[in-house]
């Protein structure tokens, strides 16, 4: 049995009342604890257009991390690939890898990472909307890096002889099957898409290929974790996100309430089934009931790697969810 490696996902999320400073402060403050706890790496996830979410740039968040953490490893979670010309992604994460070298991994995904107007402005064209050349300019990417086998008639400064670890993020098959076709690892977005997680690594490890990169596949599943004394307490911790979520799926996005205005929201009886049908997957809890929930997961799934996303409204909480998961939890799961 060989203990498992847990990781960090954040949304750099805005709360009602406070700034974007301070929601970027408080990532800061997260990345730092997380690295003192021992945590194996740190991602924060592209997103537009959302208000309660301050992480639309993670390229710039990253070099802010980078410079007040030493040693934990710093990524996207992801780009979205179709927002950006290959090369602007290139030269980024090559001079983030310049300045922080073996720190920086490069975690892509396919989607807009937001609504269809939002991603208009972001490509500036109709055609570029679409996704379906999401593995050529994946290519295009990787030769950019001079890890492919292409030449670019453009060299990317920083970026060639400049890798980033480069991961492939999904929420159904797509990108599995492509991650594994060319041997690349594969994190699933099991915290919003837990239907489809078994069937989107089954066929991530039937479709793997060894590569430069990787001889085996290895696989990494992020899932919503709020821990804290009690199971009651962790309800109410995880309240605002489940207010949040409901929001955005209304098309009204806002920033994260308090937990006190989620308990006092009046849900709907299908409001209300929505928001626990969001929980499905989810570790939830007690340091012993999260343990349970984290065990059961890397039972059914095999996972190599865990990476954990707490969505709370103080920052407080959500460090001490992370320092409880450390010193109660990471003890106790193993693979």
């Amino acid at each position: 049995m060989t203990s498992v490696p847990l990781s960090v996902l954040d949304l750099a999320p805005v709360a009602d009342g406070a700034s974007h400073a301070e929601a970027l402060s408080h990532t800061t403050r997260l990345a730092q604890r997380t690295e003192q706890l021992g945590f194996h790496r740190f991602w924060v996830a592209e997103h537009h257009n959302m208000p309660g979410i301050a992480s639309s740039a993670p390229a710039v968040l990253l070099a802010h991390l980078a410079a007040n953490t030493s040693t934990i490893r710093l990524g996207s979670g992801g780009v979205m690939l179709p927002n950006h010309a290959p090369l602007v992604v290139a030269e980024q994460f090559g001079t983030l890898v310049a300045l922080h070298p073996d720190r920086i991994d490069l975690g892509l995904g396919r989607a807009p990472g937001t609504d269809q107007v939002t991603a208009l402005a972001l490509r500036r064209s109709m055609e570029a909307l679409s996704a379906d050349d999401f593995p050529q300019e994946l290519g295009r990417l990787i030769d950019y890096f001079g890890t492919g086998t292409g030449t670019p008639r453009v060299t990317a400064v920083p970026g060639r002889g400049d890798a980033p670890a480069i991961w492939l993020l999904g929420s159904s098959d797509f990108s599995a099957r492509l991650a594994g076709r060319l041997g690349l690892p594969f994190s699933f977005a099991h915290h919003f898409s837990a239907a489809n997680t078994d069937v989107a690594l089954s066929v991530y490890r039937d479709a793997f290929q060894p590569s430069r990169w990787l001889e085996q596949p290895y696989a990494m599943v992020a899932v919503s974790a709020v821990c804290a004394p009690t199971d009651a307490e962790a309800e109410w911790l995880a309240g605002p996100a489940g207010l949040s979520f409901l929001r955005l799926r209304q098309g009204r996005p806002g920033r994260m309430p308090s937990p006190r205005e989620a308990a006092e929201y009046p849900y709907t009886p299908m409001e209300r089934e929505f928001v626990l049908s969001r929980r499905t997957g989810q570790a939830l809890g007690s340091p012993q009931t999260v343990t349970a929930q984290l065990s059961g997961l890397l039972a059914r799934t095999g996972a190599d790697e865990l990476m954990l996303t707490t969505l709370v409204y103080d920052v407080d909480a959500r460090i001490r969810s992370f320092e409880l998961i450390a010193e109660q939890v990471a003890p106790h799961l193993s693979r």
